[in-house]
Protein backbone atom coordinates (compact mmCIF):
# COMPACT_ATOMS: atom_id res chain seq x y z
CA UNK A 1 0.00 0.00 0.00
CA UNK A 2 1.37 3.39 -1.02
CA UNK A 3 2.50 6.08 1.36
CA UNK A 4 0.75 9.29 0.28
CA UNK A 5 2.83 12.46 0.61
CA UNK A 6 1.57 15.98 -0.14
CA UNK A 7 4.04 18.70 -1.10
CA UNK A 8 2.58 21.93 0.20
CA UNK A 9 3.43 25.56 0.84
CA UNK A 10 1.06 28.40 0.02
CA UNK A 11 4.07 30.53 -0.94
CA UNK A 12 4.82 30.18 -4.64
CA UNK A 13 8.24 29.56 -6.16
CA UNK A 14 9.64 27.49 -3.32
CA UNK A 15 10.29 24.30 -5.30
CA UNK A 16 7.12 22.24 -4.72
CA UNK A 17 6.71 21.12 -8.33
CA UNK A 18 10.45 20.72 -8.91
CA UNK A 19 10.55 18.48 -5.84
CA UNK A 20 7.42 16.54 -6.83
CA UNK A 21 8.86 15.71 -10.25
CA UNK A 22 12.42 14.97 -9.23
CA UNK A 23 11.75 13.18 -5.95
CA UNK A 24 9.22 10.96 -7.75
CA UNK A 25 11.67 10.27 -10.59
CA UNK A 26 14.47 9.48 -8.14
CA UNK A 27 12.25 7.08 -6.19
CA UNK A 28 11.32 5.39 -9.47
CA UNK A 29 15.00 5.06 -10.42
CA UNK A 30 15.48 3.39 -7.02
CA UNK A 31 12.93 0.77 -8.09
CA UNK A 32 9.86 2.13 -6.28
CA UNK A 33 6.52 2.36 -8.10
CA UNK A 34 5.50 6.02 -7.90
CA UNK A 35 2.48 8.12 -8.89
CA UNK A 36 2.41 11.92 -9.10
CA UNK A 37 -0.98 13.56 -8.69
CA UNK A 38 -0.77 17.02 -10.23
CA UNK A 39 -3.22 19.04 -8.11
CA UNK A 40 -2.12 22.45 -9.41
CA UNK A 41 -4.09 24.13 -12.24
CA UNK A 42 -0.80 25.41 -13.70
CA UNK A 43 -0.06 21.75 -14.58
CA UNK A 44 3.70 22.25 -14.34
CA UNK A 45 4.25 18.76 -12.91
CA UNK A 46 2.43 17.38 -15.97
CA UNK A 47 4.53 19.30 -18.51
CA UNK A 48 7.72 18.76 -16.50
CA UNK A 49 7.18 15.00 -16.70
CA UNK A 50 7.06 15.15 -20.49
CA UNK A 51 3.39 15.62 -21.39
CA UNK A 52 1.86 18.34 -23.58
CA UNK A 53 -0.83 19.87 -21.36
CA UNK A 54 -2.70 21.03 -24.49
CA UNK A 55 -3.18 17.37 -25.43
CA UNK A 56 -4.53 16.33 -22.02
CA UNK A 57 -8.19 15.39 -22.50
CA UNK A 58 -8.97 14.10 -19.01
CA UNK A 59 -7.27 15.09 -15.79
CA UNK A 60 -7.59 15.16 -12.02
CA UNK A 61 -10.43 17.65 -12.61
CA UNK A 62 -12.67 14.90 -14.04
CA UNK A 63 -11.87 12.68 -11.06
CA UNK A 64 -12.78 15.38 -8.53
CA UNK A 65 -15.88 16.76 -10.24
CA UNK A 66 -17.22 14.01 -12.52
CA UNK A 67 -16.16 10.93 -10.52
CA UNK A 68 -14.05 9.55 -13.36
CA UNK A 69 -12.07 6.40 -12.55
CA UNK A 70 -8.45 7.56 -11.98
CA UNK A 71 -7.15 4.33 -13.55
CA UNK A 72 -8.45 5.62 -16.91
CA UNK A 73 -6.60 8.91 -16.54
CA UNK A 74 -3.15 7.75 -15.37
CA UNK A 75 -0.35 8.42 -17.86
CA UNK A 76 2.91 6.44 -18.03
CA UNK A 77 6.07 8.54 -18.13
CA UNK A 78 9.41 7.80 -19.81
CA UNK A 79 10.66 6.37 -16.50
CA UNK A 80 9.38 2.83 -16.20
CA UNK A 81 7.99 2.99 -12.66
CA UNK A 82 6.75 6.59 -12.73
CA UNK A 83 3.12 7.48 -13.57
CA UNK A 84 1.13 10.71 -13.30
CA UNK A 85 -2.47 11.83 -13.02
CA UNK A 86 -2.24 15.06 -15.04
CA UNK A 87 -3.75 18.45 -14.30
CA UNK A 88 -5.50 20.99 -16.51
CA UNK A 89 -6.42 24.68 -16.29
CA UNK A 90 -10.04 23.54 -15.71
CA UNK A 91 -8.97 22.67 -12.17
CA UNK A 92 -9.27 26.39 -11.36
CA UNK A 93 -13.05 25.95 -11.27
CA UNK A 94 -13.08 22.68 -9.36
CA UNK A 95 -13.20 24.25 -5.90
CA UNK A 96 -16.44 26.10 -6.70
CA UNK A 97 -18.00 22.98 -8.25
CA UNK A 98 -17.03 20.89 -5.21
CA UNK A 99 -18.61 23.25 -2.67
CA UNK A 100 -21.96 21.43 -2.64
CA UNK A 101 -20.51 17.93 -2.67
CA UNK A 102 -21.06 15.88 0.49
CA UNK A 103 -17.80 15.29 2.39
CA UNK A 104 -16.10 17.66 -0.03
CA UNK A 105 -12.81 17.55 1.93
CA UNK A 106 -12.54 13.78 1.38
CA UNK A 107 -13.03 13.58 -2.41
CA UNK A 108 -9.33 13.15 -3.23
CA UNK A 109 -8.90 10.63 -0.42
CA UNK A 110 -11.66 8.48 -1.93
CA UNK A 111 -10.02 8.74 -5.38
CA UNK A 112 -6.67 7.60 -4.00
CA UNK A 113 -8.10 4.64 -2.10
CA UNK A 114 -8.93 2.91 -5.39
CA UNK A 115 -5.33 3.02 -6.66
CA UNK A 116 -3.32 2.99 -3.45
CA UNK A 117 -2.38 -0.68 -3.67
CA UNK A 118 -0.81 -0.15 -7.10
CA UNK A 119 2.06 2.04 -5.87
CA UNK A 120 4.77 2.37 -3.24
CA UNK A 121 4.55 6.16 -3.08
CA UNK A 122 1.95 8.70 -4.22
CA UNK A 123 3.13 12.33 -4.30
CA UNK A 124 0.56 15.13 -4.52
CA UNK A 125 1.84 18.39 -6.03
CA UNK A 126 -0.30 21.08 -4.38
CA UNK A 127 -1.04 24.53 -5.74
CA UNK A 128 0.40 27.59 -3.94
CA UNK A 129 -2.74 28.18 -1.89
CA UNK A 130 -4.58 26.82 1.12
CA UNK A 131 -7.86 26.32 -0.77
CA UNK A 132 -10.20 23.33 -0.89
CA UNK A 133 -8.02 21.22 -3.21
CA UNK A 134 -4.98 21.66 -0.95
CA UNK A 135 -7.19 20.77 2.03
CA UNK A 136 -8.24 17.65 0.07
CA UNK A 137 -4.57 16.78 -0.50
CA UNK A 138 -3.70 17.17 3.19
CA UNK A 139 -6.78 15.15 4.19
CA UNK A 140 -5.77 12.35 1.81
CA UNK A 141 -2.07 12.35 2.75
CA UNK A 142 -0.18 10.33 5.33
CA UNK A 143 2.41 13.09 5.57
CA UNK A 144 3.46 16.43 4.11
CA UNK A 145 6.79 17.69 2.81
CA UNK A 146 7.17 21.46 3.16
CA UNK A 147 9.73 22.99 0.76
CA UNK A 148 11.35 26.14 2.15
CA UNK A 149 13.56 28.23 -0.12
CA UNK A 150 16.82 29.58 1.31
CA UNK A 151 15.84 33.22 0.84
CA UNK A 152 14.85 36.21 2.95
CA UNK A 153 11.12 35.52 3.18
CA UNK A 154 11.59 31.79 3.81
CA UNK A 155 9.75 31.65 7.12
CA UNK A 156 7.06 34.14 6.09
CA UNK A 157 3.70 32.41 5.96
CA UNK A 158 4.96 29.13 7.42
CA UNK A 159 2.96 29.85 10.57
CA UNK A 160 -0.26 30.01 8.54
CA UNK A 161 0.57 26.71 6.80
CA UNK A 162 1.40 24.99 10.08
CA UNK A 163 -1.84 26.29 11.57
CA UNK A 164 -3.77 24.83 8.60
CA UNK A 165 -2.00 21.50 9.13
CA UNK A 166 -3.01 21.54 12.82
CA UNK A 167 -6.64 22.19 11.85
CA UNK A 168 -6.52 19.30 9.35
CA UNK A 169 -5.01 17.06 12.03
CA UNK A 170 -7.69 17.95 14.58
CA UNK A 171 -10.73 17.86 12.29
CA UNK A 172 -10.10 15.85 9.14
CA UNK A 173 -6.97 13.69 9.28
CA UNK A 174 -5.62 12.75 12.70
CA UNK A 175 -2.92 10.59 11.08
CA UNK A 176 -1.31 13.45 9.12
CA UNK A 177 2.36 13.97 9.97
CA UNK A 178 5.01 16.39 8.80
CA UNK A 179 7.45 14.28 6.80
CA UNK A 180 9.96 17.09 6.91
CA UNK A 181 10.98 20.60 5.91
CA UNK A 182 13.06 20.59 2.72
CA UNK A 183 15.50 23.44 2.18
CA UNK A 184 15.63 24.39 -1.51
CA UNK A 185 17.43 26.89 -3.79
CA UNK A 186 20.47 26.85 -1.54
CA UNK A 187 23.56 28.79 -2.65
CA UNK A 188 26.51 28.02 -0.37
CA UNK A 189 28.28 31.21 -1.48
CA UNK A 190 25.61 33.44 0.05
CA UNK A 191 25.65 34.32 3.72
CA UNK A 192 21.86 34.75 3.60
CA UNK A 193 21.34 31.16 2.41
CA UNK A 194 23.41 29.86 5.31
CA UNK A 195 21.53 32.09 7.76
CA UNK A 196 18.18 30.72 6.55
CA UNK A 197 19.46 27.13 6.87
CA UNK A 198 20.57 27.83 10.45
CA UNK A 199 17.25 29.52 11.29
CA UNK A 200 15.08 26.71 9.89
CA UNK A 201 17.16 24.05 11.65
CA UNK A 202 17.01 26.04 14.89
CA UNK A 203 13.20 26.25 14.70
CA UNK A 204 12.39 22.75 13.43
CA UNK A 205 15.48 20.73 14.40
CA UNK A 206 15.21 17.04 13.44
CA UNK A 207 12.12 17.75 11.29
CA UNK A 208 14.43 19.24 8.63
CA UNK A 209 15.74 16.91 5.92
CA UNK A 210 19.49 16.45 6.01
CA UNK A 211 19.54 16.74 2.22
CA UNK A 212 19.54 20.34 0.94
CA UNK A 213 18.59 21.13 -2.67
CA UNK A 214 21.15 23.48 -4.18
CA UNK A 215 20.62 25.98 -6.97
CA UNK A 216 21.59 24.21 -10.17
CA UNK A 217 21.28 25.26 -13.81
CA UNK A 218 20.48 21.72 -15.00
CA UNK A 219 17.63 21.55 -12.48
CA UNK A 220 16.26 24.80 -13.92
CA UNK A 221 16.66 23.69 -17.54
CA UNK A 222 15.19 20.20 -17.33
CA UNK A 223 11.46 21.21 -17.18
CA UNK A 224 11.76 22.98 -20.54
CA UNK A 225 12.78 19.62 -22.02
CA UNK A 226 9.94 17.81 -20.25
CA UNK A 227 12.35 15.66 -18.29
CA UNK A 228 13.18 15.08 -14.63
CA UNK A 229 16.77 16.14 -14.02
CA UNK A 230 17.86 12.52 -13.50
CA UNK A 231 17.05 11.92 -17.20
CA UNK A 232 18.31 15.32 -18.40
CA UNK A 233 21.70 15.18 -16.65
CA UNK A 234 22.16 12.37 -14.14
CA UNK A 235 25.60 13.67 -13.13
CA UNK A 236 24.40 17.16 -12.23
CA UNK A 237 24.28 18.43 -8.67
CA UNK A 238 20.49 18.72 -8.90
CA UNK A 239 20.12 15.04 -9.84
CA UNK A 240 22.48 13.99 -7.04
CA UNK A 241 20.61 16.14 -4.50
CA UNK A 242 17.26 14.56 -5.36
CA UNK A 243 18.67 11.01 -5.41
CA UNK A 244 20.02 11.67 -1.92
CA UNK A 245 16.63 13.05 -0.84
CA UNK A 246 14.91 9.91 -2.18
CA UNK A 247 17.35 7.69 -0.30
CA UNK A 248 16.86 9.74 2.87
CA UNK A 249 13.07 9.42 2.52
CA UNK A 250 13.34 5.66 2.02
CA UNK A 251 15.61 5.29 5.03
CA UNK A 252 13.29 7.41 7.14
CA UNK A 253 10.42 5.09 6.24
CA UNK A 254 12.47 1.90 6.74
CA UNK A 255 11.88 1.16 3.09
CA UNK A 256 15.45 0.53 1.95
CA UNK A 257 18.60 -1.34 2.77
CA UNK A 258 20.82 1.51 1.55
CA UNK A 259 23.40 2.46 4.18
CA UNK A 260 24.40 6.05 4.82
CA UNK A 261 27.87 5.20 3.50
CA UNK A 262 26.32 4.42 0.11
CA UNK A 263 24.82 7.87 -0.41
CA UNK A 264 25.65 9.52 -3.70
CA UNK A 265 28.62 11.82 -3.11
CA UNK A 266 27.87 15.44 -3.94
Amino acid sequence: MAKVIALANQKGGVGKTTTSINLAASLAVLEKKVLIIDADPQANATSGTGFDIRAVKTSIYECLVDEQDPKNIILNSDIEKLDIIPSHIDLVGAEIEMLNQPNREYVLKQIIEGIRDDYDYILIDCSPSLGLITVNALTAADSVIIPVQCEYFALEGLGKLLNTIKIIQSRLNKELEIEGFLLTMYDPRLRLSNQVVDEVKKHFQNMVFETIIQRNIKLSESPSYGKPVVLYDAASKGAINYLNLAKELLQKNDNTKIANAEKVVE
